[in-house]
């Protein structure tokens, strides 16, 4: 197992003019240009007739082609950057594993702590209760109480805050919920799951209460370019 020391990169020279930047890559440039041109061309483009169609479809076949060499000298770009990124926060999640382990196994501890205090409160509280029951029964039997009742002492409900010598730890309740019955939930909480009925829809599905139509798009082929 690796540690955060042999994981974590060497940091990086600060200069921002050592950066690679598309902005005076000529190549990159060279494209830019090209994607001004065709946009001033589709604006005056017209399509009237099969003809046109047909040179539009060789139109739009470059433009995806262009699109594709731009996001590949893109990715050369931020191909390497992520990768170092990806490292850094690989190195940084190891150096903060110790804290998030210990961080965890305290909140634990402290928890097990107060339900410990609660549960022996609880316990307490219904020794008194069974005992000043039994008392209020042998009243009503004998009229009298043959012994005290010698109710228990209760102890304190956990603290709501803890305060140390450089921090305070308060506590707090938050809802937590799961569905028992779907069916019995109100129409406005039965969110519909998109991605399953558009997957039926395109095999043909016919599902009830869903209305399915097509549209039709251009799916663009593009040649090779020079």
């Amino acid at each position: 197992m690796t540690t955060p020391q042999e994981t974590a990169p060497v940091p990086a020279e600060r200069d921002a003019d050592l950066v690679p930047t598309p902005l005076i890559d000529q190549a990159v440039l060279a494209l830019y240009q090209e994607g001004e041109k065709l946009l001033e061309y589709a604006r005056g483009r017209t399509v009237a007739s099969v003809e046109d169609a047909r040179k539009a479809t060789d139109d739009l076949a470059a433009i995806a082609g262009y699109k594709k060499k731009l996001e590949e000298a893109r990715k050369g770009y931020v191909g390497p950057l992520n990768a170092h990124v990806a490292a850094i926060n690989a190195a940084f999640k190891d150096f903060g594993a110790p804290f998030v382990q210990a961080d965890v196994i305290l909140r634990q501890k402290v928890q097990a702590y107060r339900a410990e205090q609660d549960r022996v409160r609880l316990e307490e509280e219904k020794i008194n209760r069974l005992r000043t029951e039994a008392a209020q029964r042998e009243m009503e039997l004998k009229g009298e109480l043959t012994e005290p009742v010698n109710l228990v002492p209760v102890s304190q409900a956990p603290a709501k805050l803890y305060h140390g010598l450089i921090g305070a730890v308060g506590t707090t309740k938050t809802w937590q919920f799961e569905v028992e019955d779907f069916t019995l939930l109100p129409p406005e909480y039965k969110l519909p799951d998109n991605a399953k009925i558009g997957k039926a829809v395109r095999v043909g599905v016919h599902i009830p209460g869903v209305r399915a139509w097509q549209e039709e798009t251009l799916r663009v082929t593009p040649g090779k370019l020079s």
